[in-house]
């Protein structure tokens, strides 16, 4: 790994664009991602690309997760910031990503539509995130390496602690900072070597069929991985079905874990779970609205030996905080989209750290696995130092479409390489999958009379 603080960008040049496009993928033709809560979802990604003319060729690129129509306020939301960006220094950006952060969030008109939260804080983490992007491209190393290379100073010194010094201060955030440094470099090795734990989704979708869900589960236990999740909420009687099966396929000591994806209140989560308790669930994820912080601390406490776990929809570090003063969480599902960037992460990355809740990331949809790993990666090496009771979050979708796409072997995540936040895009994909002209889409939009409805 390089030296602490050896990355720090010296660049030139000026951003010339920001290049948006609304990436679709039809994955409702095969239920691909369906659960009790979105049954038909098309994954999609509200793409952003940085431009410089400093003349080496290198574009920062970022996104934001959506399901389909959500491309449209978020690729507006995105466009909106345009102007902050085109004329700035890249020097002066890439040398602390998190200052466009600060400047975009703390705009009292965008921070109006917030604060910090929504659509317009997510289209703000694509761009500080494909800063970030761009800087590691620079320093030619993959995003989790040169986090891992910078200082506990430097570290802290990205995190906006307001709202925050309550439950966690710049000294205790860089004491767990100082606490890891010395086995970097072992940790680092130790990832290269064995890579990172990782669960699958895959079997797990709500509209697949029994054969389907059978198969896929053996296939994962194949491969390697150390649990499976199973999409819940729909009809409790399909879903003791689906997990009777399931269970007969791995035995009764494999780990089946479980997701309502918000869908019940308290007491119908709780009745659910308890419904399915005979078969073994590691935990329920999101069992309900992800606001209801109390609500998922009384699920906690009614559903002894089931953990309880959220954060995919959690929109903010303030959030998190509150979910873990209240002792609501037995493990931190980071988005990599969700909230305003990789600053904003570090700050939840350390708050998991000082209350000593596991941080297993949420991932899946369009790019999620290939971002996250970055993140999970960079706790371990730098933040938690452990992998202990943590695995990141695959399913087996769409990664062909990436230039780095996430990778597994013997169930576990390989350690990405190549320079950058593995954000982009192979050559075509823009052209065929853009929407509504991409050359998937365009023949599916042709009305009777020819006519683009």
């Amino acid at each position: 790994m390089p030296t602490p603080g050896a990355t720090t960008p010296d660049v030139a040049g000026t951003i010339t664009e920001l290049v948006t496009h609304d990436i679709r993928f039809p994955t409702s033709q095969f239920l691909d991602g369906s659960d009790a809560m979105n049954p038909d979802p098309d994954y999609s990604a509200a793409y952003v690309e940085i431009r410089t003319d400093a003349g080496d060729g290198l574009s920062g690129n970022g996104f934001v997760f959506t399901i389909g129509r959500g491309n449209d306020v978020q690729l507006a939301a995105i466009e909106s910031l345009r102007p902050y960006l085109v004329g700035r220094s890249v020097a002066e950006l890439l040398a602390d990503p998190g200052q466009i952060s600060a400047e975009l969030i703390g705009d009292s008109q965008l921070r109006w539509l917030g604060p910090e939260k929504g659509v317009m804080h997510m289209a703000i983490g694509a761009v500080v995130n494909a800063l970030w992007d761009l800087r590691a491209k620079r320093a030619g190393l993959p995003l989790w390496q040169l986090l891992s290379s910078l200082s506990p100073q430097e570290l802290v010194a990205l995190v906006d602690f307001r709202y925050l010094s309550d439950a966690l201060t710049p000294d205790e955030a860089l004491e767990i900072l100082q606490r890891a440094a010395p086995g970097r470099q072992a940790r680092a090795a130790q990832l290269m070597a064995e890579g990172y734990p990782a669960y699958t989704t895959t079997p797990g979708w709500l509209g697949y069929d029994d054969e389907k869900l059978v198969r896929l589960t053996s296939a994962a236990l194949a491969e390697g991985f150390a649990m499976i999740k199973l999409k819940v909420g729909a009809d409790l009687d399909d879903d003791r079905r689906r997990m009777r099966l399931a269970r007969e396929v791995v035995g009764p000591d494999f780990p089946i874990a479980t997701d309502a994806n918000q869908r019940w209140d308290v007491d119908a989560a709780v009745q659910w779970m308890q419904a399915l308790a005979e078969f073994d669930p590691y935990w329920i994820e999101e069992p309900t609205s992800p606001d209801d912080i109390l609500g998922h601390a009384e699920i906690r406490r009614r559903l002894p030996g089931i953990k309880v776990v959220t954060g995919e929809h959690v929109q903010n570090r303030i959030m998190f905080k509150q979910l873990l003063q209240a002792g609501a969480l037995d493990a931190v599902q980071i988005d990599a989209t969700r909230v305003g960037g990789i600053d904003e992460i570090l700050a939840i990355l350390l708050l998991a750290a000082k209350f000593e809740v596991p941080v297993c990331p949420h991932a899946g949809g369009v790019g999620l696995c290939e971002l996250v790993r970055h993140l999970a990666m960079f706790d371990f090496v730098a933040v938690s130092g452990s992998w202990e009771g943590r695995a990141i979050e695959f399913a087996d979708h769409l990664h062909e479409h990436f230039a780095d796409p996430a990778r597994i072997a013997r169930g576990r995540y390989v350690a990405p390489t190549a320079p950058g936040f593995s954000a982009d895009l192979v050559p075509g994909v823009v052209a065929e999958f853009s929407y509504p002209n991409g050359g998937t889409w365009a023949p599916t939009l042709v009305g009777l009379n020819g006519a683009r409805p």
